[in-house]
């Protein structure tokens, strides 16, 4: 059974990411701990008692589409209907429009419980919540007023819609139009595909955030603009009427996430069940400024790639917290130095405590990349997007989508592993958690997106200056835990040391290449430099756990410290030889000819 793990969540989010300092400085107003402590704890009740169960149900039934509609897997819409009415959709929503306001750093870490009890469940709100803070930003007060307090009371669900057949990761190329319809309203003819809970019976309105060309729109990105399109119109009381054109035309089969329905949207098609004038367009509104649509998403989607993130957090807790299980209770063999009879649990086993410190060392890391991030996110509210703050989480977001979610399916791949054959059969719902992973690594912009954006928008923010600013910061981490001349620290200072002169050297060479014009060399080792980033920041946020845990020598603090020094042992290593790849591999990647390859 999944048991949330609330006091180390605790633990990172106050200790490692810095709520704590934050909390006693008064910068969430009237927050406390207490008020902290009891939000994780009811979170994470929710989250193992409610949500978890739905896990399994989800993965078998699926959510089969018939007729236009789409049937959620048995006990999906009680359990959601209580757990909006717990309040925990609106979270960090504004307080204007019924939500509480509350910190981005609660939201990731209640994400992460979600996500843990069932990643399937847990990307629906995702999306939602990401809605609100683009309308919240960009939407006109009337706009906001008619949908934000439904959207975050989680009454009705929201979506995004950017992904066309012929336009995946080139936004450039959507062709869904949009049509000035003289009343202030707008006709949307198109369609879109991997639509994210594009249609449910969960709420009685879905609201889709569509990306569409407006007639004299320039080409590329600059010409998209967004809008509201509702699945019901809306009456003159706000309550769902009249059926728009828009409707949902096929769900994929998916290698996991199965209780999440993946939807084709036909948008204008003269939908038989619309109730407005067939073939006349979806109908929708403009969300921010013409042709300034993908800046109002891009709100919306550095949302979700930090929640993505947090998504390959949850699944790589739930695969550890089985795998562990499991190699304790099972038996084969004798490991060294077992004294009783009979065979040995296989945790006793040396591979298998390397296995389960790597998975858990990893899960740790990408949990404090992902707080920290969303602490950046925090504060750069308060001083604006494009000051200090700003630029920290547009650092830290392609880092905590990417890196987590590789280490999420990386756990989940270890945690098959130590059950063996057991884990390859679907019974005991260990693969489950591999093929739930995989897509984090995928949607929201894929991992390699991820490092084109580090290695070319975020490296080069404040001339350079920013990077080496926080190079700093993961340098002070290191001479801190040299001068504790703490003996149960291991060589965590002089792994972090090298590592971040690994990464300070493989950052200089790509932003050089970058001002000499050499785009292919530094885009040919923007993956492996995101590793080794990733391992970078990892290995700095375990060193300050570990220091911020004393030096106790059982319960969490213990296995805390046990974690970061393996994972400063057996990956940090990784650093230098990640260093000569991006370095100098550059050549060796572009030298064949495309048709070589293609061959």
């Amino acid at each position: 059974m999944l048991k949330i793990p609330v006091a180390e969540i605790a633990f990172t989010l106050k200790h490692v990411a810095g709520m704590a300092e934050g909390l006693s400085r008064g910068d969430y107003g009237e927050l406390s701990e207490d008020l902290v402590d009891a939000i994780l704890e009811e979170a994470g009740k929710f989250a193992g008692e409610e949500i978890a169960p739905l896990n399994a149900t989800g993965d078998k039934h699926g959510a089969p589409l018939q007729d236009g509609k789409v049937t959620m897997p048995p006990g999906w819409k009680d359990t959601y209907r209580r757990w909006c009415e717990a309040g925990w959709n609106g979270l960090t929503g504004p307080e204007e429009h019924g939500g509480q306001n509350l910190p981005t750093l609660l939201s990731v870490a209640t994400q992460e419980m979600w996500n843990a009890a069932s990643m399937a469940y847990g990307i629906g709100p995702t999306l939602t919540m990401g809605a609100v803070e683009a309308l919240a930003a960009h939407a006109t007060p009337a706009l906001q007023e008619t949908y934000l307090p439904k959207i975050i009371s989680g009454e009705w669900t929201a979506t995004m819609n950017l992904t066309e057949p012929q336009a995946g990761s080139d936004l450039g190329a959507l062709k869904t139009r949009a049509e000035p319809a003289g009343d202030g309203s707008y006709r949307i003819f198109g369609q879109k595909i991997f639509i994210t809970w594009g249609e449910h019976d969960l709420t009685d309105n879905i609201v889709h955030l569509v990306l569409a060309r407006l007639p004299d729109a320039p080409p590329g990105t600059r010409g998209l603009s967004l809008f509201v399109v509702p699945k019901f119109l809306l009456n003159d009381d706000g309550s769902p009427g009249l059926r728009n054109d828009v409707f949902c035309s096929g769900i994929e089969e998916k290698l996991g996430i199965h209780g999440s329905p993946t939807c084709t949207m036909i948008y204008g098609d003269g939908y038989a069940g619309a109730e407005t004038e067939g073939g006349a367009g979806a109908v929708g509104w403009l969300v921010g400024e013409e042709n300034r649509g993908l800046a109002c998403m891009f709100t919306m989607m550095n949302n979700a790639r930090l929640m993505v993130g947090i998504q390959g957090v949850g699944v790589a807790e739930r695969a550890l917290q089985e795998a562990t299980a499991y190699a304790a209770e099972r038996r084969q063999g004798r490991a060294p130095g077992w004294q009783s009879e009979g065979m040995s649990p296989i945790i006793e086993h040396p591979d298998i405590r390397r296995t389960l410190l790597l998975m858990r060392g990893l899960t740790q890391a990408s949990r404090a990349i992902c707080y920290a991030c969303a602490d950046a996110i925090d504060k750069a509210r308060d001083e604006g997007d494009a000051g200090f703050w700003g630029e920290r989480a547009n650092l830290l977001t392609p880092i905590a989508k990417a890196f987590s979610s590789d280490s999420g399916f990386e756990v989940a791949s270890l945690g098959l592993q130590v059950h063996g054959g057991m884990g390859y059969i679907e019974e005991t719902g260990v693969a489950r958690h591999l093929r739930d992973a995989r897509i984090a690594q995928i949607y929201e912009g894929t991992n390699g997106i991820q490092a084109i954006d580090l290695v070319t928008r975020k490296l080069p923010q404040s001339g350079g200056d920013h990077i080496k600013l926080y190079f700093d910061e993961l340098a002070a981490i290191a001479a801190e835990v040299r001068a504790s001349n703490r003996d149960d620290l291991g060589h965590l200072a002089g792994r972090l040391e090298a590592a971040i002169a690994d990464c300070r050297a493989a950052t200089v060479w790509l932003l050089t290449q970058l001002d000499s014009g050499h785009m292919a060399e530094a885009l040919a080792g923007a993956t492996p430099y995101l590793r080794l980033f990733g391992l970078t920041a990892g290995t700095a946020y375990l060193a300050r756990g570990a220091l911020a845990s004393g030096a106790e020598t059982s319960g969490p603090a213990s296995l805390r410290l046990a974690a970061g020094r393996a994972f400063a042992d057996t990956l940090t290593p990784e650093t230098a030889a990640l260093r000569v790849t991006v370095t100098e591999g550059a050549d060796t990647v572009l030298a064949p000819p495309a048709e070589l390859l293609a061959g």
